[in-house]
């Protein structure tokens, strides 16, 4: 069983930074690569980031490319989720999740094998 503990959530104005982290434990192989969903109120659950541990490539929602940037540890199997130029519409739960079974569709919650419980972002305007 993997934990996935998740930091960094809070309150922030319009325009305005957040780092959220994830950090992973319980398993003894590094996972395959992590990734930053999203769910506002009443909507999906919707993905924002991932990180592949093999090549260290990185994937974005259109939403966020340009203002977010996810890094990572692979060591630790800790990720960090980097907020810049917060808007309104950021609001939300993030979750964190890990994948052991490869990141081929980085954007699919069901390639995510274990989520954190995630971190609430709320943006005042």
């Amino acid at each position: 069983q993997v934990q996935l503990v998740e930091s960094g959530g809070g309150l922030v104005q319009a325009g305005g930074s957040l780092r959220l982290s994830c950090a992973a434990s319980g398993r003894a192989f590094r996972s395959a690569g992590m990734g930053w969903f999203r769910q506002a109120p009443g909507k999906e659950r919707e993905f924002v980031a991932a990180i592949s541990w093999s090549g260290g490539n990185t994937y974005y929602a259109d939403s966020v490319k340009g203002r977010f940037t996810i890094s990572g540890d692979n060591a630790k199997n800790t990720v960090y989720l980097q907020m810049s130029s917060l808007k309104p519409e950021d609001a939300a739960v993030y979750y964190c999740a890990a994948s052991y079974r490869g990141l081929t569709a980085p954007a699919m919650t069901s390639r995510y094998d274990y989520w954190g419980q995630g971190t609430r972002v709320t943006v005042s305007s």
